[in-house]
């Protein structure tokens, strides 16, 4: 049994709870069909599939294509519109939710998974007067931020993942989801002595979306949320015992033109990571199944092996009890 949703370039129909009515024996399909205009994107089709428990250690979101198995992070294109500069983004964490769910490095096909600290799934806590993540979170395939790479605008070096995205609009997305966003800007967080852009990006299906072109515009259009995000991202940490995180550039948002270099470079840097040519990046399964010269190319019939191999996706677990506390802190 598999739990599927289809992306096409990127609207939910059926609910997870919804399937969740049906005998756990049936085959379980979880539709959420996303509709990109052709104005936008191609009709490019991508299919997430759960496999596992939710919020359980064996729970994954496998990727697909018309054509089998693919990797989200290698396999889907950057770019959903290239002359336009709309990117492709992977949510990995719904609007409101608490797990912290991303895509795996090192597991083939890089699937989604919840994220392990010290034998505990992860969860973020609520920090007053926020609720889980307040925006749909996720990352941008073919990007690679290089641990070995020092910024020269935040001195610090990458912290060796997809870079993330923000999505700010109203729709609450489904996780495995693949949706055309429009890039506005970036944060530049500075995690544990390492930089970890947040790129901030609308739906291009939203309804604001025609009125957001710069960072500039967030404020005029969504008040507060600027705001609210820099200091959810200072705070986060905060109730597990970490510091305060800090900011590159005062918390300053930088500007849509900044993030597409950003971008164009840790695009460059995942080029080098599929090809080889990144020696110390044993860490991360660069197996694809679609990047022409890449060693680590497979035919379909290995990735389709791989996902056979995933255990049958079952009902989710009890959330823990502490996923609802909300933690009150200083945000000075």
């Amino acid at each position: 049994m598999s739990l599927t949703r289809i992306s096409i370039a990127g609207l939910r129909v059926l609910t997870f709870a919804n399937q969740l009515r049906k005998p756990a024996s049936a085959a379980i399909t979880r539709a959420a069909v996303t509709t990109t205009s052709n104005k936008f994107s191609s009709d490019k089709m991508f299919i997430a599939e759960e496999r596992g428990s939710p919020y359980a250690p064996d729970y994954r979101v496998y990727f697909k294509d018309e054509s089998g198995p693919i990797s989200p992070l290698h396999d889907i294109p950057l770019w959903a519109d290239r002359g336009k500069r709309l990117a492709h983004m992977v949510v990995e964490v719904p609007r409101w939710t608490n797990a912290k769910m991303e895509i795996s490095l090192a597991e083939p096909l890089n699937p989604i998974k919840q994220d392990v600290k010290k034998g505990a799934l992860r969860y973020v806590s609520n920090v007053f007067p926020h609720h889980g993540y307040i925006w749909n979170y996720g990352a941008l395939p073919q990007t690679w931020e290089n641990p070995q790479h020092v910024d020269p605008a935040t001195q610090a070096r990458g912290d060796n993942d997809p870079i993330d995205v923000i999505e700010i609009g109203e729709r609450v997305a489904a996780r495995g989801d693949v949706i055309t966003v429009k890039i506005l800007g970036t944060l530049a967080l500075i995690d544990e002595g390492e930089t970890d852009w947040k790129l901030i990006a609308v739906d291009v299906r939203d309804p604001a979306a025609e009125r957001l072109h710069d960072v500039t515009d967030v404020e005029t259009v969504f008040p507060g949320l600027l705001r609210a995000t820099v200091e959810w991202f200072r705070l986060y940490k905060v109730p597990d015992g970490k510091p305060v995180n800090q900011f590159a550039f005062d918390g300053e948002a930088k500007d849509a033109a900044f993030a597409h270099k950003v971008v164009d470079e840790v695009h460059e840097f995942w080029k080098s990571l599929v090809a080889g040519d990144v020696a110390e990046a044993s860490d991360i399964c660069k197996m694809n199944v679609s990047v022409e010269r890449s060693a680590a190319r497979v035919e379909r019939a290995e990735a389709a092996r791989v996902l056979a191999g995933a255990p049958p996706a079952a009902l989710p677990q009890p959330l823990p009890a502490s996923v609802d506390k909300w933690h009150f802190v200083s945000s000075l």
